[in-house]
């Protein structure tokens, strides 16, 4: 287990199953139980899916989402996640290795769903 430091109060967060959070197990997440902060794990290790996130965190990168995947999933990078994470990477003006909403802030989630709208009113300017 990695030593998880809370985003919001900077304490040692636990590592807990999921069940703890969301009444059923998906897996390990590092849990921040006096912030409600929580973050999964990839599946079978202790590295973090991303940052720990509180209920407005949640919420935003949920919205990010919502605006992002159609993108690759269905419209402009249809199938292609790499292309389309790319482009994002162009327009926020950030590394591609840095670029990925789960480890984005609110302002960056914000910032995700402005591009989206913007590009599905303005197609591929």
């Amino acid at each position: 287990m990695r030593d998880i430091y809370c985003d919001y109060c900077h304490r040692l967060t636990e590592f807990v199953d999921s069940s703890e959070v969301y009444g059923t197990s998906y897996g390990m997440i590092y849990l921040c139980r006096p912030c409600k902060a929580w973050v999964g794990v990839h599946k079978g290790s202790d590295k973090p899916l991303g940052r720990l996130a509180d209920a407005s965190l949640r919420q935003w990168k949920q919205n990010a989402h919502n605006a992002f995947d159609p993108l690759w999933k269905y419209g402009r990078f249809r199938g292609r996640r790499n292309a389309a994470y790319a482009w994002l990477s162009e327009q926020m003006g950030l590394s591609v290795e840095k670029t990925h909403i789960g480890m984005f802030d609110v302002p960056q989630c914000k910032q995700v769903v402005e591009i989206c709208i913007n590009e599905r009113r303005n197609p591929h300017e």
